[in-house]
């Protein structure tokens, strides 16, 4: 406030200097002195003012200094009870260092009861839930890795199969030409030698049959049987030469005919006439054959679901083929009859595609069979994840368990971690300190 009223008796000297320099110059009007006193007045009023205000600043000041005297009497007081304080703190450090040798023992025999305890109890826990789980797991998982190898044999099975057929069909099938080839030729090399005798005829058909149907890649006993007898209605027993088996429980009846006495003479004939009579004879011999085969009524058998036809083996091709060439009306007069003739050739593939049939029927089962152990195995591995889904639901019950055992230990007021804490800091001597986590968890 000094400062104010210094400046105020500077600009008022300067003003009267400024205003005795107007009056000696002489060029002071009446409206500046005038002016100049109206200021002049009110300087003195400011002046009045700020000495007022400098006479409450001294007062101000004078209760300013006084407040600052107490103060000082109350820190030298202050001064005194600290050093009071710190001689009782220096005195109870030394009560406490004399206590705390007793106490460390207390401590570190309850620290090492309870890490013991504890860890006793996480471990039988632990061993009987593993041991448990353990047994468990081996319970679901044995049938569901034999369960998956068997399908995994399953499929690597049929995929081999399918690929071994595919070539074994392809070789099969380039030989067919020449297979058929050296059927025909033995066929026709076996004709003189059999021509006279009608019992050795029919049993050389029944091997070149038989040979077609070891070829043809049947199984005898499960794909066709041979020489099975079976009783008509009206009490007569026949006995076909082969009976081949189709899915759904159908057949196909094979009986062989052989007709080389008129065939042969028609191919040793030297005139037309004879060739024209013993070429008769021949095609009336096919008809005779034809006309008793289908006379016998196969499709009728019981036991026998077969088709409305029965099929007549020619083992010579070269035989019905001359029979075909001159009787055009050969095969329409075998079909009235419920009888469809074949040749080696013909035959060996109409036995190929049963063959295939049956391979498809086969492959058919497998896939039902592979899609049926699939089912299961699906249902198997939901029951498996439902397991391991309630094991889960059983670790993170044992956790909680475990968090709410622990946390009775660590938390709660009076709990056992703070109360042994509190033994450390009363002076008890320990070479080890409970872990901070526990006891930020027991301050929480």
């Amino acid at each position: 406030m000094e400062i104010w009223i210094v400046v105020s008796l500077i600009i008022a000297v300067a003003f009267i200097v400024w205003f005795v320099r107007k009056l000696t110059t002489g060029i002071i009007s009446s409206t500046d002195f005038e002016r100049v006193k109206s200021e002049n007045e009110q300087f003195k009023i400011s002046l009045a003012t700020i000495e007022e205000r400098n006479r409450g600043l001294n007062i101000e000041n004078e209760r300013l200094l006084n407040e600052l005297r107490q103060e000082r009497d109350k820190s030298a007081l202050a001064n005194q009870s600290l050093e009071s304080s710190r001689s009782y703190y220096k005195a109870q450090q030394e009560k406490i260092a004399e206590q705390k040798a007793g106490i460390e023992n207390i401590q570190e025999k309850f620290s090492k009861d309870f890490e013991l305890i504890a860890n006793k109890i996480l471990e039988e826990k632990t061993q009987k839930f593993t041991e448990s789980n353990r047994t468990n797991l081996d319970v679901l998982l044995n049938p569901l890795k034999e369960n998956i190898k068997a399908f995994e044999d399953k499929v690597e099975k049929v995929y081999k199969a399918e690929s071994d057929e595919r070539n074994i069909l392809k070789g099969e099938i380039s030989k067919l030409m020449e297979l058929n080839k050296q059927i025909s030729e033995e066929a026709n090399n076996l004709t003189r030698a059999l021509k006279a005798d009608s019992k050795k005829q029919g049993n050389w058909g029944e091997v070149i049959l038989d040979r077609i149907l070891e070829v043809s890649g049947l199984i005898e006993g499960q794909s066709y049987t041979k020489q099975s007898s079976f009783t008509h209605e009206d009490g007569n027993r026949l006995q076909p030469d082969v009976v081949v088996s189709l899915p759904d429980n159908k057949h196909v009846i094979i009986d062989s005919k052989v007709s080389l006495l008129a065939y042969d003479r028609w191919v040793n004939s030297e005139t037309d006439d004879d060739r024209k009579t013993h070429l008769k004879s021949h095609l009336i011999s096919i008809r005779t054959h034809i006309a008793g085969l289908g006379g016998k009524n196969y499709h009728d058998l019981y036991g026998v679901n077969s088709p409305d036809f029965v099929l007549l083996f020619v083992p010579i091709e070269s035989s019905f083929a001359i029979a075909i060439q001159n009787d055009l009306e050969l095969f329409e007069f075998a079909w009235n009859k419920r009888v469809v003739i074949v040749t080696p050739s013909t035959l060996l593939a109409t036995l190929r595609t049963i063959a295939s049939i049956w391979k498809q029927e086969q492959q058919t089962k497998n896939a039902i069979e592979i899609a049926t152990r699939a089912g299961a195995l699906y249902d198997k591995f939901v029951g498996f994840i439902s397991d391991l889904k309630r094991i889960g639901d059983n670790l993170d019950k044992a956790k909680e368990n475990y968090n709410d055992a622990f946390g009775k230990l660590s938390s709660g007021s009076g709990n056992l971690v703070g109360r042994v804490e509190n033994l450390r800091k009363l002076g008890a001597r320990t070479a080890r300190q409970i872990d901070r986590k526990f006891l930020e968890d027991e301050g929480d």
